[in-house]
């Protein structure tokens, strides 16, 4: 039987949402077949099966939130063989080993066997030891061992036990450091002594053992919470304290009628995943970067008729041409002709890095949050590459298949607030970078041309910078040029 625990597929994630699974219990799987959607932080992503077989169980349910590296699958592989050992009870009789030796024999882990697991895709091949031999927890002595306090005939006097040095732990290294992010490993005979007390002998108080093996996310909930980890009793593996455990002590505590009510008519939605993702950045980088915001009224006529007469156009025969096209063209123009425009705030360094390529973000508004993809080396694209890069971007977005490495490098982002109906707004920068170009609807207005009132389709364009990298003078060149070229989109010709 294998378990597949939940792996860190974005950068540094700690925990992600069982979406939908794809197979049920009893169902045949092979290697690298879709078997599960999940939520990250930053998008929903499908994870391959590594294993191949009958699936035996589901270990986690459709809207939990799962700890990275947690088992959320088992796979039954047809080979029979069980990695767990033998209980104690069915060794053969022998005589019984002392409490310590037996202990730090436990602690010791088996030779490591190397050889190749299955390769997970995107994931790499990783060679290693494929099985590891469980450690007794250290609050339960073996069955075999004599208590302490009554020491067989002939041995010494009874002494203080100190608890066996783990065997695999080396000087400064963390006790609590499992094989994934966020994962805690259980904890050494060491950890229960220094937690629960030194008396030599004594059965470790349940409370006090059960909160060590609560995850580092779990604790710090719990402290977030108010909840006292000792006074609870996990329902986890081996008796860890759970996410769920922390929720409904949580729960339980008595608080005024007032708060705890829920309204009839109210719709409580948990904030998670990308939805809380997006509103942690958002809050860093309005609160981080001195944002200033400009505004610019363009007659786009002559780009609409450009957009008319490129939808006919034999190489524009399979994509989808919208006015966000010319936009996305003339910000890659303008950006090119203002360099420090594409750049972004380096703090540790404190640094501005000038970036002479553009990862092109476009802000794309989903069911499940706030998503800013990017069309990755934008600036080196013809037109109809182009137009192909926004629509499969778009596409994708839409269905909710963008993945964390398309999100990941941007460097300059445009929102279409203008699909909405919306004139304009203050956009606020997508974290790591210097602007971000709003573009409003599009709308018949009456304009001055050569001195007459003539009606012009006019939109307006709404440029946020970060006031560290871009100061007002930039700010208004850039964006003066992008509106000159939405008045005459030859000029992308003449400044390309």
């Amino acid at each position: 039987m294998k378990q597949f625990k939940l792996p860190d597929v974005g950068e540094g994630l700690t925990e992600a949402e069982i979406v939908r699974w794809h197979v049920k219990a009893g169902d045949p799987v092979k290697v690298n077949q879709i078997i599960v959607e999940i939520e990250t932080a930053k998008a929903v992503v499908e994870l391959p099966c590594p294993f191949e077989g009958v699936v035996a169980a589901l270990m986690a349910d459709e809207g939990e939130t799962v700890d990275v590296g947690r088992p959320i699958i088992s796979v039954d592989d047809g080979t029979g063989t069980d990695p767990a050992p033998a209980p104690a009870s069915s060794a053969a009789p022998g005589p019984a080993p002392e409490r310590g030796q037996a202990l730090a024999e436990d602690m010791v882990p088996a030779p490591p066997k190397e050889e190749r697991q299955p390769v997970l895709v995107g994931y790499g091949v990783k060679m290693g030891a494929a099985k590891r031999r469980p450690r007794r927890s250290a609050s339960t002595p073996p069955a075999s061992t004599p208590p302490a306090s009554t020491p067989p005939a002939g041995s010494p006097a009874p002494r203080s036990v100190q608890p066996p040095v783990r065997q695999d732990t080396g000087p400064g290294a963390r006790e609590d450091a499992g094989p994934f992010t966020g994962e805690s490993a259980v904890p050494s005979v060491r950890e229960g002594a220094r937690e629960n007390g030194p008396a030599a002998g004594a059965a470790p108080a349940s409370g006090g053992r059960v909160a060590t093996l609560a995850k580092p996310p779990v604790r710090k909930l719990a402290k977030d919470l108010g909840v006292d980890l000792t006074t609870l009793t996990g329902s986890g593996p081996q008796g860890s304290i759970t996410r769920d455990d922390v929720q409904s002590a949580a729960g339980a505590v008595p608080a005024p009628a007032a708060v705890r009510a829920v309204q009839a008519g109210e719709e409580r939605i948990p904030v998670k995943g990308v939805r809380r993702a997006t509103a942690q950045a958002m809050v860093a980088s309005a609160f981080t970067a001195p944002h200033v915001t400009e505004f610019l009224q363009v007659d786009v006529t002559e780009t609409m008729d450009a957009v008319g007469r490129l939808r006919r156009l034999p190489d524009f025969a399979e994509v989808k041409v919208s006015p966000l096209l010319l936009v996305a063209k003339a910000v890659l123009v303008a950006a090119r002709r203002y360099p420090m425009i594409n750049s972004a705030w380096n703090e540790v360094a404190q640094e501005i890095v000038v970036k002479h390529y553009v990862n092109l973000g476009i802000a794309a508004a989903t069911p499940r949050g706030l998503l800013v993809p990017n069309v990755k080396d934008a600036h080196a694209m013809s037109l109809p590459d182009l137009a192909r890069a926004l629509g499969a971007l778009a596409e994708t977005a839409r269905a909710g298949r963008t993945q964390p490495a398309d999100m990941a490098g941007g460097t300059i982002t445009i929102t279409n607030v203008g699909v909405f109906g919306v004139d304009a707004g203050t956009p606020i920068l997508n974290p790591g970078e210097s602007a971000i170009l709003a573009f409003g609807q599009v709308r018949d207005m009456p304009w001055v041309v050569d001195g007459q009132i003539v009606p012009r389709r006019v939109c307006t364009l709404a440029l946020s910078f970060d006031h560290r990298v871009v100061d007002g003078e930039l700010g208004s060149l850039f964006l003066r040029d992008v509106g000159a070229m939405l008045e005459d989109p030859l000029r992308m010709l003449a400044w390309s």
